[in-house]
């Protein structure tokens, strides 16, 4: 029997520490499905669906976390976005006529010539008046998604963390580990905390990925952790969901502007766009887009990635 997504967290009662495990299958073949990747550019994708529902699960707020990787290698972009429910969606964008090697890594495919950018974006859903989404943008800081997330953790939130991740086309598991802080962060209980810190990541760095594909995430804990005391918390789902609709294509399209939309339409005769997450069609003729120009609302949700074609 097929066992449901899982997002498993625990805290070890020893230590200032806590962790977590996912294992996404079932979503991460949906996000698949709606785009064929070649195989390097599969297992940066699967590993950041990994790192996006780790980190959505630690925050406390309702919105969603978009996670982002930007390049000028072959891949273009990389984005996933996970909302507090853990419902996820993915896409990957690659450059015109790009070839990729199934060994490539991700300097190789995203930061060729050292220009990459790592972007957490975090959208609350119901927006006080005048905010804005928060945005962290620093650079492409590492040679594996693991470690730009780490580096950007600890240069943006000050937070102790580390991440082991691994996908392939059946799977995408990892494991989170993040420094509890401690009040006074100094004397003995400091220099317990740092040992208690190195000796956990000490134990989850003997995992492998070719093991975590291949293990569930019940049997890693117990592998890893066996002698430690660990206090598990109820587990969550997590799900594909695409939040495209036909009124924020539309709101896309409003803020390319009334000139290019209406040169494009004189070219096309209408707008065919598809959603890059899930594949759903939306189209525009002239009628349409005449409506959108003429009303002056303008939602300030987060846009879906979408192409226009023909």
């Amino acid at each position: 029997m097929e066992t449901k997504d899982t997002l498993q967290r625990f805290i070890f009662e020893n230590a200032a520490v806590r962790g977590e495990f996912v294992e996404i299958s079932d979503t991460w073949r949906q996000v698949q499905a709606r785009k064929a990747y070649p195989a390097a550019v599969r297992t940066l994708l699967g590993e950041m669906t990994a790192a996006a529902a780790l980190l959505s699960a630690n925050l406390k707020f309702n919105g969603m976390l978009i996670m982002q990787m930007h390049g000028d290698g072959p891949v273009r972009l990389l984005v996933v976005e996970c909302d507090s429910d853990l419902q996820l969606r993915a896409t990957a964008k690659l450059a015109d006529g790009a070839v990729i090697d199934d060994e490539a890594g991700l300097t190789e495919l995203v930061n060729a010539n050292g220009h990459g950018r790592f972007v957490i974006t975090l959208d609350p859903k119901d927006k006080l008046p005048g905010q804005q989404p928060y945005q962290g943008i620093v650079p492409l800081d590492g040679d594996t998604v693991a470690v730009v997330i780490e580096n950007y953790m600890l240069r943006s939130e000050q937070l102790d963390t580390k991440l082991w991740l691994a996908a392939d086309a059946s799977v995408s598991r990892g494991l989170l580990l993040q420094k509890l802080p401690h009040e006074g962060g100094s004397g003995a209980q400091g220099n317990d905390d740092a040992q208690a810190w190195n000796h956990t990541v000490m134990l989850a760095s003997t995992l492998r990925k070719q093991e975590m594909l291949t293990t569930d995430i019940s049997t890693l804990m117990h592998r890893l952790f066996w002698e430690e005391t660990i206090r598990v918390f109820e587990p969550r789902h997590p799900g594909f969901h695409c939040s495209c609709t036909r009124e924020k294509v539309g709101n896309m399209l409003k803020m390319l502007g009334k000139a290019e939309v209406d040169s494009a339409l004189d070219e096309l005769g209408k707008l065919a766009i598809d959603c890059d997450f899930c594949g759903q069609h939306y189209d525009f003729d002239k009628v349409d887009c005449a409506q959108l120009f003429a009303t002056e609302h303008t939602s300030d949700a987060i846009q879906p990635a979408g192409n226009v074609r023909h």
